[in-house]
């Protein structure tokens, strides 16, 4: 599987490099102010969405700016949300009120993809994203913070939690790429990479006919929004550093976990949520009727009612 994806990322890259007329830009995500323009109006349309009074915030790191959401009560206790995979933070928007009746949300737009975080490097190893992160930990002053992570986001959450000196309380995972096992159904998921490296909305239709159980029902305005982020932003092959944690790396998380995923992910199967429960020593899984792998749309309002109900 890595050296089929390996092979589509290089054929990718020499595409890319493509000659256009149009005006190009010295950023990582975009190659083209036309084509970000265009993404981020996208965006803040998405963003209307959300169910909640919100604010939108820029830190400053090392590694550039980082663009989080913000909502909810200003002294309530913060809830950290990571998406999935160029969904951006806007992907949070039928969850936004749930979550932000208990906790002050910071939804945070991920620095290597698609979103209005800007990052002027080439890539990010593991060490440091931990260190991206931690510059926004600092800079809230947080000491003790529950965690979303939604696929790639899991992953990242996960990678988090694990450090020395973690400042997480609770874990919550809704489909983990990567965690616990590698992709449960190769051939279903890659629509995913071929969508990425060769966008059209064909391609995006299997995609989410693959990813999602009710495909149709996924917000039209958002539906644009992740089109274009597959369709403008640059690849990059910083997810094939994402591999399953060890046993050991597992068995240092002793903070009360919820693992989550649909009863038709392509990515996870049963064998992630038996694999949570023989590593982790304070976890509780579940797996969810009638969702996809975008099982906090698929599955809305029960996915808000179980996380709701474990961050209590």
């Amino acid at each position: 599987m890595y050296k089929l994806v390996s092979k589509i990322i290089v054929f990718a890259l020499l595409i890319s490099c493509s000659v256009s007329k149009e005006k190009k830009i010295d950023e990582y995500v975009f190659k083209r102010k036309k084509e970000k323009t265009q993404y981020i109006n996208s965006y803040n349309k998405s963003l209307q969405l959300w169910k909640v009074p919100y604010k939108e915030e820029y830190v400053a790191t090392s590694f550039g700016k980082a663009h989080i959401i913000i909502s909810g009560p200003k002294d309530a206790k913060p809830l950290l949300l990571l998406h999935g995979m160029d969904a951006s933070s806007t992907m949070w928007f039928p969850n936004s009120a749930a979550l932000s009746k208990n906790h002050r949300v910071y939804a945070i737009d991920f620095l290597m993809e698609a979103g209005k975080s800007e990052f002027k490097g080439n890539s990010l190893s593991a060490d440091e994203i931990v260190n991206w992160y931690t510059q926004i930990f600092n800079y809230y002053k947080f000491k003790n913070v529950d965690i979303i992570g939604a696929s790639r986001g899991g992953w990242i959450a996960t990678l988090l939690t694990i450090q020395k000196n973690s400042k997480i309380d609770k874990l919550v995972l809704l489909s983990p790429a990567q965690t616990f096992d590698g992709v449960d159904q190769k051939g279903k998921a890659s629509s995913a990479l071929f969508l990425k490296f060769f966008p059209n909305k064909n391609k995006f239709k299997k995609t989410l006919v693959a990813f999602s159980y009710y495909p149709d029902k996924i917000n039209s305005t958002y539906k644009k929004q992740f089109y274009l982020a597959n369709k403008y932003s640059k690849s990059n092959a910083s997810f094939l550093q994402m591999t399953p944690f060890s046993d050991d790396e597992l068995k240092r998380i002793s903070i009360p976990v919820l693992v989550l995923i649909g009863d038709h992910d392509v990515i996870n199967s049963e064998k992630s949520l038996l694999r949570a429960n023989d590593f982790l020593s304070n976890d509780k899984t579940e797996t969810i009727k009638n969702a996809g792998h975008f099982l906090s749309m698929d599955q809305a309002n029960k996915v808000n009612e179980i996380i709701v109900d474990f961050l209590k």
